[in-house]
């Protein structure tokens, strides 16, 4: 790998660690690359798709020429291991905030989760978190919300392609869920709490896949290339 071949267009595929923005990660390896390689100050690059801090997994890095291809990548459908707890719930519908409103989880069965799952296969309405990157009136959702301001959320059609690969160990549930672009799995877990009629938020979310890139091949590129992300 050159100077060229980034300026001319390349991809990495991070695995973000978490407590992490993408935003951060996207500049921890712009400096890395800018100084490995001695790149321009307008070197071009951009992730093709945010995660949550409170989230890991694939993070796909464009450079140069690439970040035209930002847009198609982000339009791909995703995928992610995901983790709710059910029977609690929290305001940002993730670890991010205490857990509040606990309920008795003691009737509910795994045939109850599993109907409850298979309810939301398909084109579903989602509201995203009021603790998301939305804009409202200029100003992200999260800002006004960790203010204290009342913020309304509009409904938004989703669609979920499959849900699979469930295991349940109350009041722990996991899975692996599929996905189209614009899907708040933090939402997912909250209104799958909803239907079950006991709250649930998610505990634990791992994007595995964007469209043909995956987890894994983020693993074997940056052994090949010796970019590490944790050494960034």
């Amino acid at each position: 790998m050159t100077a060229e071949d980034l300026q001319s267009g390349y991809i990495f595929l991070l695995d973000k660690p978490l407590d992490w923005t993408s935003f951060q990660a996207v500049n921890k390896m712009k400096y890395k690359l800018k100084r490995e390689f001695n790149l321009p100050k307008k070197f071009k690059i951009g992730h093709a798709g945010t995660l949550d801090p409170r989230a890991t997994g694939l993070l796909i890095v464009c450079c140069g020429k690439f970040t035209k291809k930002i847009s198609e990548i982000q339009d791909a459908p995703k995928e992610y291991w995901t983790e709710i707890k059910i029977g609690v719930q929290t305001e940002s519908y993730d670890t991010e905030k205490p857990e509040i409103l606990q309920q008795d989880i003691s009737e509910i069965t795994e045939e109850h989760v599993n109907k409850a799952l298979e309810k939301f296969v398909g084109e579903i309405e989602q509201k995203p978190p009021v603790f998301s990157a939305i804009k409202i009136d200029g100003q992200r959702a999260y800002n006004l919300a960790r203010a204290g301001e009342d913020v309304e959320m509009k409904s938004r059609k989703t669609t979920i392609f499959y849900i699979r690969d469930i295991e349940i160990n109350f009041p722990l549930v996991s899975f692996t869920v599929g996905c189209s672009k614009g899907t708040y799995i933090r939402s997912l877990a909250h209104d799958i709490g909803q239907e079950l009629g006991v709250g649930a938020y998610l505990t634990q979310l791992r994007r595995t896949k964007i469209g043909d890139y995956t987890i894994e091949n983020a693993t074997d590129r940056f052994l090949e290339n010796e970019f590490r992300f944790e050494n960034l």
